[in-house]
């Protein structure tokens, strides 16, 4: 009774470990070439941060007058900013801890203009061609380069090419297990092997890579879902015994006019009440309002920006001076928590400069599993098509041997 029970459950197993074989291979045929661009312009998307900001300064770098100098007023900062466009808007201002760093006051359409702190110089836009190229590599990333109303197809494309992928990478763990514990086999899927070419080269790459990228690759892919689909989002508060929030409604556009009216006459105190509410941010941002009655919006970031746990938001009201609200990352909710982790899981910025390569890593992985993947479909294909074509196709007779008649039996 016992070998009958193992032999059914050797059987069952096997059974099952085809179906998931068999929906694995055309998920991945199918999505594979999404899957494709989206691992490229993952990898292209690496550093993108380090490179934007690196562009944007390497030529603004500034050095205080003198030991000890001061950074000018904020009403003065924002002030000469205005000064080569009086009808923009500045939409926010950021400053470093960074003494040599400029101060960057952002503008309503995306523009950016860079200032000496202690003169007020106008120091330049940043590098254009560097944003745009990590704007264009973005848009394949997230909606295949369409543009207008495209995007909303591609995005559905993309969208359900990271479900596939999120199936690709589980379902690629069952399968990349060794049918014998033992470690012989354990070694085959485990590290690179010399001397292989073809479907066996192509085999064991798709495996060697597939173990070494699973948790990272699985953390990029299931945070992705939860970017493409809101019930995905919504989910991550479910599962943590929350309801999710109220869909945020569309933000008001900025004001056309100049909205230094709506600067309190107070701001450099704010600004400095802001600033020694936590000593180690590197980067302090203000969301400028766009009327007198809108409260003033502080940022705080100790990370490298793109490092949620590490950021705090301080709301003040612009009249009063009075602090509404501080909200740093552990006063949110437990749901809150993890979808803001999940966000930046995704590039890898939670854990820093580490976990951006981890990532990139990752990524490059991608492109490599679904290379080998591909191509052990199409040996696989020809394989299957050469096999029907033995058997559909009826011999042919060798001329060259003499004819025999068959004996003529007389009835």
């Amino acid at each position: 009774m016992p070998k009958l029970v193992g032999s059914w459950c050797g059987f069952s197993m096997k059974r099952f470990r085809k179906v998931i074989f068999w929906c694995h291979l055309p998920v991945g045929v199918i999505a594979g070439l999404m899957v494709l661009i989206m691992s490229v312009t993952g990898v292209l998307l690496t550093y993108e941060r380090q490179m934007v900001t690196w562009a944007d300064t390497r030529n603004y770098r500034v050095a205080s007058p003198e030991p000890g100098a001061t950074r000018l007023s904020i009403d003065t900062l924002l002030a000469k900013a205005r000064e080569p466009q009086a009808e923009a808007t500045p939409a926010s201002i950021t400053l470093r801890s960074d003494a040599t760093m400029p101060a960057m006051v952002a503008f309503a359409g995306g523009r950016n203009l860079f200032l000496n702190p202690y003169t007020g110089e106008v120091l330049g836009e940043g590098s254009k061609a560097m944003r745009e190229f990590f704007r264009v590599i973005t848009d394949w990333h997230r909606w295949l380069g369409a543009k207008g109303e495209n995007r909303s197809v591609a995005r559905a494309i993309t969208g359900a090419c990271n479900l596939g992928f999120l199936f690709l990478v589980v379902s690629g763990c069952y399968l990349w297990l060794p049918r014998k514990f033992n470690w012989s086999q354990i070694k085959n899927v485990l590290w690179f092997r010399r001397g292989l070419s073809g479907k066996a080269r192509d085999f064991n790459w798709h495996n060697t890579i597939g173990v070494w990228s699973v948790v990272p690759l699985f953390i990029i892919v299931l945070s992705a879902v939860t970017i493409s689909y809101t019930w995905a989002g919504n989910l991550v508060y479910r599962v943590v015994g929350e309801t999710p929030p109220a869909p945020r409604s569309p933000a008001e556009p900025s004001a056309a006019n100049n909205n230094s009216k709506a600067l309190p006459d107070n701001l450099d105190a704010l600004w400095s009440r802001a600033a020694a509410q936590t000593s180690d941010w590197q980067s302090l941002s203000l969301r400028l309002p766009t009327s007198a009655d809108t409260p003033l919006l502080f940022t705080l970031d100790a990370g490298t920006g793109g490092q949620p746990q590490k950021r705090a938001q301080l709301t003040m009201d612009g009249k009063t001076g009075e602090a509404l609200r501080w909200e740093p990352f552990s006063s949110g909710t437990k749901g809150r928590q993890v979808r803001s982790f999940l966000r930046f899981a995704h590039t890898g910025e939670v854990a820093g400069i580490f976990g951006q390569t981890i990532a990139g890593i990752a990524s490059l992985g991608g492109v490599f599993l679904v290379w080998t993947g591909l191509a052990l479909s199409w040996r696989r294909w020809r394989g299957w098509r050469a096999k029907r074509a033995k058997m559909i196709t009826p011999p042919i007779a060798d001329l060259s041997k003499p004819l025999t008649e068959s004996p003529i039996v007389e009835s």
